[in-house]
């Protein structure tokens, strides 16, 4: 079977009976991921990572990721911290995903100084520096930053596996850090980067990946579609503009194997408009295997 991930991303409500029973469907149902949006400036939802240590606990397969990470108020080494001590308690069952920052009127009323968007590329970039050093054993940490510095820390604790940073990135810039240093792109929703951008996308990132000597099938690409599974066809096309997929599970099918042909797409993560376990089940039980037959008809063995 093609070598493709499928997962949906949770809004960290505090619904918090709802969160158990969407995990349950998922891990019962055969998804691999589960992304938890993260908004610590959002006073209705639950912290991410407090909640994600309670969803890993009775699950045995899923991965956990932020989807993504609000870096500027998330102190780098005390993130490495954190990212590190969920993966050993969960086994190997943690990925990170981060973000430079997007809404900066919520966030600097935490205090933080406004950075333009350079300047938070330029932090994340050394924030990425920062974690990767300390998931390192045996070794005293020190590196200066301009945004991000630690002098004479020991590294520690090593995580269960080689934790994973996928860059939530849109812009030109990210989009080339990300080939050129991140594991990942967690691409945005079309709401922030609209289909028209996506394979442009994928294309800065081949080019910088290419450029730093990595190969380019080595940085993951993550499609989130935001939608619905229905009964009636309906607009599932996602070449143009932001409109949410709403379709029958084959019209999404279709969407992901093209996604998955036409562009270097490999995981897949379904941001249903209402959360639900019935939409969730129908995604794991109609979707994904209908997506994964159609892109082994079209992908020739290897």
């Amino acid at each position: 079977m093609t070598d493709l991930q499928f997962g949906f991303s949770l809004t960290p409500t505090t619904d918090i009976s709802l969160h158990h029973d969407l995990v349950t469907a998922a891990e019962e149902d055969g998804l691999d991921l589960v992304g938890i949006q993260d908004h610590p400036y959002a006073s209705t939802l639950l912290d991410t990572f407090s909640l994600m240590s309670t969803l890993l606990v009775p699950t045995n397969r899923l991965r956990f990721f932020p989807d993504v990470t609000n870096l500027p108020l998330r102190q780098p080494a005390v993130l490495a911290n954190m990212a590190a001590s969920l993966d050993l308690l969960s086994g190997g069952r943690f990925e990170l995903g981060i973000g430079a920052g997007g809404y900066w009127d919520a966030i600097s009323r935490f205090g933080v100084p406004r950075l333009t968007t350079a300047q938070a590329l330029d932090a994340m970039e050394e924030a990425m520096n920062v974690m990767r050093a300390l998931w390192q054993q045996d070794t005293i940490v020190r590196l200066k930053g301009d945004y991000h510095s630690v002098d004479g820390v020991q590294a520690g604790p090593a995580p269960a596996h080689r934790i994973n940073i996928w860059i939530g990135a849109q812009g030109p810039r990210s989009l080339r850090l990300t080939g050129r240093i991140g594991d990942g792109w967690a691409a945005p929703i079309p709401s922030y980067l609209p289909y028209e951008k996506w394979a442009e996308a994928n294309a800065i990132i081949d080019a910088a990946a290419g450029a730093a000597g990595r190969d380019p099938a080595d940085v993951l690409r993550m499609s989130q579609l935001v939608g619905t599974v229905t009964d009636r066809r309906g607009d599932a096309e996602a070449r143009v503009g932001s409109a949410p997929v709403r379709g029958t599970p084959d019209q999404w099918a279709e969407l992901i194997a093209r996604l998955a042909t036409e562009q270097p797409y490999r995981a897949f993560i379904f941001w249903p408009e209402a959360q639900s376990v019935e939409q969730v089940q129908r995604f794991a039980r109609e979707v994904v295997p209908a997506a994964r037959r159609l892109v082994d008809a079209a992908e020739p063995a290897s």
